[in-house]
């Protein structure tokens, strides 16, 4: 395997990892722009726990409390964050990420600035492993109960305090198991790099991660896959066109085009590309329009 071709699956799966943890809160119609501040908990949680100046634990005990510390950290914010909505959600996520920014610079122990190194090292095998769990935990979360008052909350969230819905519950739920995901990829992302500085997370990488989700849809699982392939997979197949007919130009400015049919997706699409009324209609054609009613066999 070529140095590009790892490099972009190592990408990729990291922005799906990212994209889920977005997702799951999302779902229920949280926007959260803090995804850097969660990722940047993680990686250097688990930078810490693993290093032999830190508490020298092994490389699989490093992410798992490396998850258990950002979900900790999510589950605490969640209360005073949730009691906002729309823009004042996402001013407050926000705002969570540059503290945890500041913080991480200005503490010497961490490297401040400088970065930290990290010992153990995680390689793209395993990342695709972790993407792939990531996906199938993201389609059997929404499958659950949870998952489903996640849905009714998004179409409707008075109807669903009316069916019994603990909405406040089931909010703090999604944020904090989406703060876990991201905490994973933080974790992974500094075990395979071997090094972290806070500099890399930055607000650009939580705007990116937003839009996987909302490009690619959140009312079903299959959103946040779709959305971050598109971002990952598509700005490089540009690139590489130009490439092949000799066009710097089109290298130079294929993030303009790329810009331009997001704002075209969002304007023709806002409701993102895969919605539920087309993974019906997908899910109709492999079952020849056929649809099972409870108590009758076919």
């Amino acid at each position: 395997m070529s140095g590009y071709l790892e490099s972009q699956i190592v990408i990729l799966c990291l922005s799906i990892i990212y994209a889920y943890g977005i997702f799951l809160p999302a779902a229920s119609g949280q926007l959260n722009l803090g995804a850097a501040g969660f990722i940047t908990l993680g990686a250097y949680a688990s930078g810490w726990f693993n290093l032999s100046d830190g508490f020298g634990l092994s490389l699989y005990a490093s992410i798992a409390l490396s998850m258990l510390f950002t979900g900790a950290i999510s589950f605490m914010i969640a209360f005073p964050i949730l009691r906002t909505r729309g823009v004042y959600m996402v001013l407050a996520t926000f705002a969570f990420a540059e503290v945890v920014s500041g913080l991480t610079i200005n503490m010497e122990f961490l490297g401040a600035a400088a970065g930290m190194p990290v010992d153990a090292h995680v390689p793209v095998t395993g990342l695709v492993i972790a993407a792939i769990a990531v996906i199938l935990f993201g389609f059997y979360f929404m499958s659950t109960r949870l998952g489903l008052a996640l849905r009714s909350i998004h179409d409707d969230e008075s109807v669903s305090i009316l069916f019994g819905v603990n909405v406040r519950l089931a909010k703090v739920a999604a944020f904090t198991v989406g703060g876990m995901l991201m905490g994973l990829g933080g974790a992974l992302y500094g075990h395979h790099y071997n090094y972290i500085e806070a500099q890399a997370f930055h607000v650009l990488l939580s705007i990116y991660i937003l839009l996987y989700v909302l490009l690619g849809g959140t009312q079903t699982a299959w959103g946040p896959l779709v959305g971050a392939i598109f971002f990952t997979v598509v700005p490089e197949l540009i690139r590489n066109l130009a490439i092949e007919i000799g066009s710097s130009w089109l290298a130079d400015s294929r993030f303009i085009f790329f810009g331009g049919f997001i704002v075209l997706m969002m304007v023709i699409r806002p409701e993102g590309v895969v919605t539920r009324t087309m993974q019906d209609r997908i899910g109709s054609m492999f079952t020849g329009g056929r649809s099972k009613k409870p108590g009758k066999a076919e």
